[in-house]
């Protein structure tokens, strides 16, 4: 179970004190540091916007290690990934986030004029109405962040519709859903099981569905491609609702505030 998600107080980047690779603090400006972010990521784009420089890794995870390794002197990460991974507690317990950089909204993407959109809306309205939502957030420590859902029917499957996202789900027997590792959203157990908030309510889908539940790990930049070209059928992994998403994608209705924040070590 990850640690219950936690504000810290917002405080001012115009100077930031770092820990340099256990030698003495030195003091820099925002613009004189470099923040590790995720490639094509919300915080890579917050970055850019404020003409910061940045090391693009692989993942929020690898951004974390460049900080605590001391080769980059911030990351810029999701606040959702933050509570369940920095401070006391967690893997990274040197590590603190301060300035608030956006606000956002997390949502499941699908691909363009997709059916399946609408069904996980309905999903995520009977699972917010029922509880199991809440009861699910409340798992991974999200339940502060989790948003109220908008009453949507589920369509109608017509299996022989060659159109039909639902119907070409249902007839090859799973939904192969797009992540990264990503806690508390997306991550594996002990046993090598995914498991996270979005993991299980996928889960969810593919159970009202009929259907297994296939998780793939995709290279963020490219979800879009992946789901275009089928590899996979959904992409949930706490993604930002953003203008580049919301033209490639069909997307949910929000699940879920997050808001991009900035990790430095603790002094």
């Amino acid at each position: 179970m990850k640690k219950k998600l936690a504000m810290a107080m917002a405080l001012t980047m115009a100077a930031v004190t770092l820990a340099g690779c256990g030698n003495a603090t030195t003091e820099k400006s925002a613009d004189e540091m470099v923040y590790a972010v995720e490639a094509g990521s919300a915080g890579e784009a917050a970055a850019q916007d404020k003409g910061w420089q940045i090391n693009s890794v692989a993942s929020q995870a690898d951004a974390l290690m460049e900080v605590q390794s001391g080769t980059s002197d911030a990351a810029i990460i999701d606040l959702l990934m933050a509570g369940a991974m920095i401070g006391e507690g967690t893997s990274y317990p040197n590590l603190i986030h301060t300035t608030e950089l956006t606000t956002e909204k997390y949502v499941v993407g699908c691909r363009k004029d997709s059916d399946l959109t609408d069904y996980i809306n309905a999903v995520l309205f009977d699972a917010f109405n029922d509880g199991t939502m809440a009861s699910i957030a409340e798992t991974y420590g999200t339940q502060e962040s989790i948003v109220s859902q908008l009453g949507c029917e589920y369509p109608v499957i017509n299996i022989d519709d060659e159109s039909s996202d639902l119907a070409y789900i249902q007839n090859k027997g799973n939904l192969i859903v797009g992540i990264t590792d990503f806690a508390p959203m997306d991550y594996k157990d002990d046993n090598g099981n995914w498991i996270g908030f979005d993991a299980d309510m996928a889960k969810l889908v593919g159970e009202k569905l009929g259907v297994s539940v296939e998780f793939v790990e995709i290279d963020w930049d490219n979800k879009i491609m992946e789901l275009d070209s089928k590899s996979i059928d959904v992409v949930w992994n706490g993604m930002t609702l953003t203008d580049e998403v919301a033209d490639a994608m069909n997307c949910s209705n929000a699940y879920c505030n997050n808001a991009q924040v900035v990790v430095v070590p603790a002094n």
